[in-house]
């Protein structure tokens, strides 16, 4: 009996040790990029903000086939976009944007189309710089161009959040 006892404690810490990590993590302005019928990818976006470094490893949605982290930058006046395999740096305590043009989850081999004020799930996988890994589930609003003047209201709200 006591075997399973610390199996259990051992189990439950690891929840806590997760859950712990996730909360130091913050996710605003998230929006996915709505589609038409036929159009098999598009892009979400949102701010990051990790309270110690940290690094966004992976994403997934159960609307898409594949799920990847890309980064679109000029070169020699072309525009690329590349899946990060690496992940995405995030700085301790500086916000990080994933936006139109930039870093975005893209989302591929979508299963059907994604329309204008829907939301869709999107798990988000980050891992601290001990290597421990958390995921944050979303539920995303899909539109046609990212949430207008909800940005001060929805960072009012996370800072009231981590005070608990």
């Amino acid at each position: 009996m006591k075997f399973s006892k610390h199996l259990i404690t051992a189990a439950i810490a690891t929840v806590f040790a997760a859950s712990a990590f996730a909360q130091n993590v913050t996710v605003t302005d998230a929006w996915a990029r709505a589609t038409v019928q036929g159009q098999k990818a598009t892009g979400a976006f949102m701010k990051i903000t990790a309270k110690d470094n940290a690094k966004l490893v992976s994403a997934s949605s159960p609307v898409a086939g594949v799920v990847e982290i890309h980064e679109m930058k000029m070169e020699k006046d072309v525009m690329k976009m590349a899946a990060l395999p690496n992940g995405l740096d995030l700085p301790a305590g500086k916000a990080v944007e994933l936006k139109p043009g930039g870093y975005h989850v893209m989302l591929m081999d979508l299963k059907a189309p994604l329309a204008k004020d829907t939301t869709v799930p999107v798990t988000l996988t980050f891992q601290d710089a001990k290597g421990a890994k958390s995921n944050v589930e979303l539920k995303v609003p899909v539109g046609m161009q990212g949430p207008m003047g909800q940005h001060q209201k929805q960072m009012d709200h996370t800072q009231g959040h981590h005070k608990h």
